[in-house]
């Protein structure tokens, strides 16, 4: 391993490597894939460097590897520890470390700054003897992580490793690819706006998708903005008061952030009405009574609508039934009252162009008639739970046939109010908990008998000993992903309210649910792929004692896998040459294959996926413009996608263009840091067009322009060990573009005599452990 940021140590470093990477899910918008690479050789071992998107948005899982390859014939290598750099707001996904397609386990480990990136994290994985045979077998490390919603959008995010084994150390902390953040694609969409009425408040909402809470949302009518709300939960609101009876063009506008785009609504036109007249009520009466005596009370709502009623209420109680308004806008009740002080309002219901109003408190002061009353209770003494006691009550002397008294149990009501019949009796039966109960009656007055309450009757109560059975039933089979439902009945039914825990086995499934007064109960619940024994469990209520159900058994599968297939091919094509047309399928599905087709015609047999899930094929195309897309079969727990049809325009080949070449010339050796010329020569001399310089597969600067047939590029090479440099001529209108043939020129790291950072111990740490 050779290169600037390389040192030799020997030391007993733990047995640990790394792999980051990164894979894609929908976060706040959908963008097209694509993956970023780099390569480069340190020493006798060649890396390459892939992340499958190095645009990706919010939430998506973005994949990326790592291959380490020894020259041949090299002595093979021990490799202790390889770290991968990434930046902080891109999650490590648990459990997706792999090693030539094998999990590892990883850790994380703290401390490990990028270079020009302090936010940086590092992640670990162990590994053991990764280079066997004498390197010819390529060692490859796969991660994945999630991208965060708080990554910057648009900036280029560093990512890059380094690896420490028995031939030493080296470091890429920024050898890239960079990955840069796409924002979120928002939506927005305005709720139907209805009833609108001059002058009277309406709400305006608008949801988003794609924003976060505390984002603006704008309010508009036509081009004029009415006003504006925060995000909460995804919707913002605004009220709307329109002045005029015109027709309203309303739109809602998310304005954008940094971290996603802007985006208005669909504009909906709005009616809005003329307001509705606001009315006001008035009640009359006397402001005095005596208890049992009729009382008139009048209503006056003004201006005088056409149509409604009023509800005349003492307090929050209705008076009777709602009253008819005559043609004047009156009405009114008479009515008896108790003694005590009594409020009384009407309320007006409104009507088609009338604001419904309430009226200000009449107050009525109601004394007592003058005949004082003896209430008795008698009845059952004793009781048990589930059978109902019998009460009987006498008011005396007896008021009019039909007055009432109330039952109560301590200060709870117990039942409604009874009748008395002419003699001033009534009765009731009640059930009543275990327990001693303190039972009285309350005479609330009727006309000139006054209000008495009797003195307590007690009911001493045993609870019962009723056996119970719990049934359950519901679903016996459910996929992952999908509630099942299941279903309880306890019998004989306990009190409404009662409730029954469902068991998962001797797990709790979800909290206990409430049975109806029938004794019915159900939930549904999401369950792991396996055979599931649930049971129902009632605790017992009052005098029904518990009960467990049978087990009941639900199976439940896995589900299958939903997939992406996404297309790469060149936009543009000449007829008659070869086209390459490539595939990934991602998650990467155990077997399958892909159907290449230009429209509805398969081009050639299917094709199987590789280990990575990916295909490709060699197509030539006649002129015209066939649009490519890639069918994946489906597998085994891998549903079948198809991707996004792609169009190659496929011109002819120019008649009059002349075939060229190109020549290549470099020195056979170079030292890193220090500037040496690439020069390209072109025969026949062209009239113009470009040459790009390239190390392998890495762009060496930009395109350089051709003058008299030569393209001449200074570079000076970074990193040591042998460059594998061409030079590929553009074309130009008349002349052909050409490539070179590969030449080879070897980089130092330093000029002879001088031993750079660490003087003679660089030599000797080169001579003992260079490859």
């Amino acid at each position: 391993m050779m290169q600037s940021n390389t040192l030799r140590a020997v030391g007993g470093l733990s047995a640990f490597a790394v792999a980051a990477g990164f894979a894609v899910s929908i976060g706040g918008g959908v963008a097209s894939a694509a993956a970023g690479s780099t390569s480069w050789a340190d020493g006798n071992t060649n890396l390459s460097r892939t992340i499958s998107n190095v645009t990706p948005v919010e939430g998506e899982i973005i994949t990326s590897s790592t291959t380490f390859k020894r020259a041949q014939f090299k002595e093979a290598e021990l490799l202790w520890m390889v770290k991968d750099f990434h930046q902080t707001c891109l999650t490590y996904v648990p459990n997706s470390a792999k090693l030539n397609g094998n999990a590892i386990a990883s850790t994380s480990e703290a401390g490990f700054a990028m270079v020009g990136s302090p936010t940086a994290t590092t992640t670990l994985a162990r590994v053991v003897d990764n280079f066997a045979n004498g390197g010819t077998t390529p060692a490859t490390f796969v991660f994945s992580y999630k991208v965060g919603a708080d990554c910057a959008r648009g900036v280029p995010l560093v990512t890059g490793m380094d690896y420490n084994g028995d031939l030493g150390f080296s470091t890429f902390a920024t050898k890239g690819p960079s990955v840069s953040v796409a924002k979120n694609v928002s939506t927005t969409a305005l709720a139907p706006v209805t009833g609108a009425k001059v002058g009277q408040s309406t709400t305006l909402s608008a949801t988003v998708t794609g924003g976060a809470d505390g984002n603006i949302v704008e309010f508009y009518d036509g081009t004029t903005k009415l006003g504006q709300g925060p995000l909460a939960a995804g919707t913002a609101t605004f009220a709307w008061a329109p002045a005029t009876t015109d027709a309203h063009s309303l739109t809602a506008k998310f304005l954008g952030t940094t971290q996603a785009n802007e985006s208005t609504s669909t504009a909906q036109n709005v009616s809005v009405s003329a307001a509705d007249v606001v009315t006001t009520t008035a009640v009359t009466g006397p402001a005095t009574a005596v208890a049992g005596a009729d009382v008139v009370l009048n209503v006056q709502v003004s201006p005088a609508p056409v149509g409604g009623t009023v509800q005349f209420k003492n307090g929050v109680t209705d008076i009777g039934t709602a009253v008819t308004l005559d043609a004047d806008g009156k009405g009114s009740i008479t009515q008896q009252f108790t003694t005590g002080a009594q409020s009384i309002t009407a309320v007006y219901s409104g009507a088609t162009g009338f604001v419904t109003s309430t009226s200000d408190a009449h107050n009525i002061t109601v004394s007592p008639a003058n005949v004082a009353t003896t209430t008795t209770v008698t009845g059952d003494t004793t009781g048990v739970v589930g059978t109902d006691v019998a009460l009987t009550v006498n008011v005396s002397p007896a008021p009019a046939a039909g007055s009432t008294v109330q039952f109560k149990n301590g200060t709870e009501d117990l039942g409604t109010p009874v009748s008395l019949d002419a003699q001033g009796n009534a009765s009731t039966t009640a059930p009543l908990a275990a327990g001693t109960h303190s039972i009285t009656a309350v005479f609330a007055g009727a006309g000139e008998f006054q209000p008495s309450t009797s003195t307590p009757h007690t009911v001493a109560v045993t609870p019962a000993n009723v056996a119970t059975t719990t049934t359950i039933t519901g679903d016996t089979t459910g996929v992952v992903g999908t509630d099942v439902a299941l279903t309880v009945n306890v019998s004989p039914a306990p009190a409404a309210g009662s409730t029954v825990q469902f068991k998962n086995g001797t797990e709790d499934l979800g909290t206990p649910v409430s049975l109806d007064a029938q004794g019915n109960a159900s939930t549904t619940a999401p369950l792991a792929a396996g055979t599931h024994s649930i049971t129902a469990v009632f605790a017992g209520a009052a005098e029904f004692q518990p009960s467990t159900s049978t087990p009941h058994s639900v199976a439940v599968t896995a589900a299958d896998v939903a997939t992406t297939t996404v297309l790469t091919a060149p936009a543009t094509a000449v007829s008659g040459t070869d086209v390459t047309l490539e595939v990934q399928v991602s998650p990467v599905p155990t077997s399958g294959t892909v159907q290449f087709k230009n429209g509805t015609d398969d081009l050639g047999a299917p094709v199987a996926l590789d280990s990575e899930g990916k295909a490709s094929i060699t197509q030539q195309f006649t002129v015209g413009a066939p649009s490519i897309t890639a069918v994946y079969s489906g597998a085994t727990g891998f549903i079948t996608s198809t991707s996004t049809a792609h169009t190659i325009e496929v011109t002819a080949p120019a008649a009059t263009d002349v075939a060229t070449t190109t020549v290549l010339t470099l020195l056979p050796t170079a030292t890193t840091g220090l500037a040496v010329d690439l020069v390209a020569t072109i025969s026949p001399t062209p009239a113009g067009g470009t040459v790009q310089f390239k190390d392998g597969d890495t762009l060496i600067g930009d395109p350089v322009a051709v003058v008299n047939g030569k393209a001449t590029l200074s570079h000076a090479f970074l990193t040591a060990g042998t460059s594998h440099i061409t030079a590929v001529y553009s074309g130009t209108p008349g002349h052909l573009g050409s490539t070179t043939a590969e030449e080879s020129t070897v980089v130092v790291t330093d000029a002879p005599g001088n031993g750079g950072m660490f003087g003679s111990l660089g030599n000797i740490f080169g001579n003992i452990f260079g490859s």
